[in-house]
């Protein structure tokens, strides 16, 4: 049974790694040509583009390893029933549990994969990616931390405690320094709007202004400031909850309950992220029946293909139970959990389908 089990996994890993790998160089074109739009804005050269691709591919890894495993099990599969190897197996003894619990050690280790990549790689990598980018076209760098996103415009520091769509900052603070970085003034505005042409208005605004022997401060109910940001550039600068680490948005969520605020969309984020690299096994579950189900109606290509739908329709599924979750307020781990549950039973429907046929 070892040998059998060795055989197996050997082959749905060859299969899933030569699947991954295409899957990941063609997004990796797919960036390319995304970005290469963009060449020649500010100091955003090749070079910046190149190194932009190379650190958005973490990213992709951590979200192709289900379709790839999916697509990769269903191939091998498919391979071995073709070939009536797997037939035999079967002949000899091995049932089906017996040989979903073979794929279920490999995508146990393709999981764990996942995770590592998505928790530790993808989101430095891709915040660094982002910020890369806007530094290189605008000249701004930006951070976010607890207190919120942290941005270096000049010899301003300014600090944004809250970004609210379409276009509406909350808890702003601009640290005006001189030249040899003395602190010069420092305006907080309850709220800042935009105006269009990178004008911004500052709502109750305090004002604070450091001589170099005496401090004034000021109030005003509106004030106009002119800044590089923009609501397109914060955007990019912001880090999508999705594409944030599982400890990074356990802590926001937290900081988010003790300050009385929403933290549905974070929740969610969270339990998504803890339970994702559990969608490799389920995809490399459901491809066992499907794939002997697939064997007669066409050859790779048809094969490919039935992976392809059905590793896009977990993708938008997925996506799908988050927002009914946030708009709804499910419980998050329902949000997270429901579609995995569906495909699940959809796996063992057809196994049991299967055996008694």
């Amino acid at each position: 049974m070892r040998t059998l089990r060795n055989y197996v996994a050997r082959e749905i890993a060859v299969s899933t790694l030569l699947v991954f790998i295409a899957l990941l160089l063609l997004f990796a074109f797919f960036d390319l040509v995304e970005q290469m739009k963009d060449l020649g804005r500010g100091a955003y050269q090749l070079r910046h583009i190149l190194l932009h691709v190379l650190l958005s591919a973490p990213n992709h890894v951590y979200e192709l390893f289900p379709i790839a495993a999916l697509i990769g099990t269903l191939f091998a599969v498919a391979q071995l029933v073709a070939s009536s190897e797997y037939t035999v197996m079967r002949a000899a003894g091995v049932s089906l549990a017996r040989m979903t619990g073979v794929i279920a050690l490999v995508g146990a280790a393709f999981g764990a994969a996942t995770f590592i990549v998505g928790e530790f790689l993808a989101p430095p990598a891709e915040q660094f990616a982002q910020r890369l980018r806007s530094q290189a076209i605008s000249g701004i760098v930006a951070q976010e931390f607890r207190s919120g996103l942290w941005i270096k415009d000049g010899t301003a520091f300014i600090n944004v405690a809250e970004v609210t769509p379409p276009a509406t900052l909350s808890g702003l603070r601009i640290y005006e320094f001189d030249e040899s970085y003395r602190l010069r003034s420092l305006r907080h505005a309850a709220a800042a709007e935009y105006q269009g042409q990178n004008r911004w208005a500052l709502l109750d605004v305090a004002q604070t202004e450091f001589g170099t022997s005496s401090t004034s401060v000021s109030r005003h109910e509106r004030m106009e400031w002119q800044s590089v940001l923009d609501p397109a550039l914060l955007n990019v600068l912001l880090v999508r909850p999705e594409k944030m680490s599982a400890w990074s948005l356990y802590s926001y969520s937290q900081h988010l309950k003790e300050n009385r605020q929403k933290s549905l969309r974070y929740e969610i984020a969270l339990w998504s992220k803890l339970l994702y690299p559990a969608a490799v096994l389920v995809m490399m579950v459901l491809a066992l029946p499907f794939a002997y189900f697939q064997n007669r109606q066409g050859g790779v290509g048809a094969k490919i293909f039935a992976g392809i739908m059905l590793g896009l329709g977990f993708h938008f599924l997925n996506r799908l139970f988050g927002h009914l979750g946030l708009l709804n307020d499910w419980p998050p781990a329902l949000s997270a959990v429901g579609p995995m549950l569906l495909f699940m039973a959809v796996a063992v429907t057809m196994m049991w389908w299967q055996e008694r046929r």
